[in-house]
């Protein structure tokens, strides 16, 4: 087997391989661009409008008469969650604190505790028997009955993309229970923990989807008081060991939070506002998100889905391997039979019709005086690197050097008459460069009557 067909296996064996990798690396990153972290600014902030902001849940929870107080501090709204039932939601576990996630078993009895998307390390630290058991690639919308009855009847009924973060029970049975395929899962208890496994039904480019705007409500509004930490980064440590004790708030000699506030907080104790949003329910505009975490997003990028620009983007790429495939071919040229045999005369005619209709006297002349040059060189046994063929033509024909020599290499005619007398004098000089001999007569006979 010969080399060239070697290589040319091995590029029809690598170029669709390396294609198909870029597709899956692009379609990857497109993806990891697509889904939010929870470190991003403005991730489901209640002030936040963009898609990954929490202001049209906001503006749903005010609509259902929910008053929705916003805490930049998690010791804040720790406090802020003694004064009355309440439900602390905390969109962004993974920014909590090590040292301030203990304190969330410091709850008191009347309080609901809804953590979204929490890291392994909040469920050990906050000492929850649970554990991560599987990752689907993105959101599945699914209903609360698919594993059995759900213990929160509040949202039954409502099909919600939940499942992205599956759970398992680590603690004795009963201890957890378990909706949305183990998307959701409820720790019964005195302060009632609930950990849902997306944040799809949160955000604001999601929450119009399925029921996720009935069921993320719906979750949030059974206590008619919602505490939403809105962390803008990784929460400090605690500010002194004595000014957090570990003492549980039910006891009657008080505890870490009993430092005096109202139904309102304390208002040095962190930013605590009373959220009403001025966006509509159904708004997603881009701009600032207020003091906080902000998010501001180009309306351009804003006005189309992100799978559209991830279309686009690959069809760009596509566009361009194309292009970069037809511009150049792998490997040397490879003969190929032709599929039909066209005569030498319609070569000859055709090719003469593509130089008349774009009037090329000058190509053609150099064309005409080559296959001159060529034919005489032949005939009179010349060889390549003669220096002056028309001398040598002239020797042989006994017509002046110039004249040959403006005949080979003279100028390119300007006219069709010009370039047919031109092919008409090249054609006579090339088929008999020598004179024609001068034959002697017949010598007669004796017998010859003439």
């Amino acid at each position: 087997m010969s080399a060239p067909r070697v290589r040319r296996r091995r590029h029809r064996i690598l170029i669709p391989v390396l294609l198909s990798a870029l597709v899956v690396i692009t379609t990857l990153v497109t993806h990891a661009i697509d889904q939010p972290n929870q470190t991003d600014a403005g991730f489901l902030s209640p002030l936040s409008t963009g898609d990954d902001g929490g202001s049209r849940l906001a503006a749903g929870l005010a609509e259902r008469g929910v008053q929705v107080r916003r805490e930049t501090d998690t010791l804040a709204a720790l406090r802020a969650a003694r004064s009355g039932p309440a439900t602390l939601f905390v969109p962004a576990p993974q920014l909590l604190h090590p040292q301030t996630v203990d304190d969330l078993n410091l709850l008191p009895g009347h309080t609901r505790l809804v953590l979204v998307d929490p890291p392994r390390r909040v469920l050990d630290a906050a000492g929850m028997p649970l554990r991560p058991a599987g990752r689907r690639w993105a959101a599945r919308a699914v209903a609360p009955h698919l594993t059995g009855p759900c213990a929160l009847p509040e949202v039954t009924g409502a099909t919600a993309a939940v499942a992205r973060q599956r759970y398992a029970p680590t603690g004795p049975p009963g201890s957890v229970d378990l909706c949305y395929s183990a998307g959701l899962a409820r720790l019964p208890g005195a302060a009632e923990n609930v950990v849902v496994g997306a944040s799809d039904p949160f955000r604001n480019g999601r929450i119009g989807e399925w029921d996720n705007e009935l069921f993320a409500t719906a979750l949030l509004a059974t206590t008619g008081r919602v505490l939403w930490l809105d962390l803008d980064g990784p929460a400090p440590p605690p500010p002194t060991p004595s000014t957090v004790r570990t003492t549980p708030p039910s006891e009657p000699d008080g505890g870490p939070y009993d430092e005096p506030d109202d139904d309102q907080g304390d208002p040095g104790a962190g930013d605590s506002t009373e959220t009403t949003p001025a966006a509509p329910p159904g708004g997603n505009a881009s701009g600032s998100g207020g003091p906080g975490r902000e998010q501001t997003s180009n309306p351009l990028w804003s006005a189309f889905p992100p799978w559209f620009w991830a279309l686009l983007a690959q069809l760009v790429l596509a566009a361009l391997l194309i292009a970069v495939a037809r511009a150049r071919r792998f490997g040397p040229p490879t003969p190929e039979p032709l599929p039909v045999t066209v005569p030498a005369a319609e070569t000859v005619f055709g090719r003469a019709r593509l130089y008349h209709q774009a009037k090329a006297h000058q190509s053609a002349a150099e064309v005409l005086r080559a296959a001159a040059k060529d034919r005489l060189g032949r005939r009179l046994h010349l060889p390549a690197d003669t220096p002056d063929v028309a001398a040598v033509v002239a020797a042989e024909t006994g017509e002046h050097p110039d004249t040959v020599r403006d005949l080979l290499h003279g100028d390119a005619p300007d006219t069709d008459q010009e370039l047919l007398e031109l092919a008409k004098d090249l054609d006579r000089t090339a088929r008999d460069p020598r004179p024609s001999p001068v034959r002697p007569p017949l010598p007669r006979s004796e017998g010859d009557p003439r």
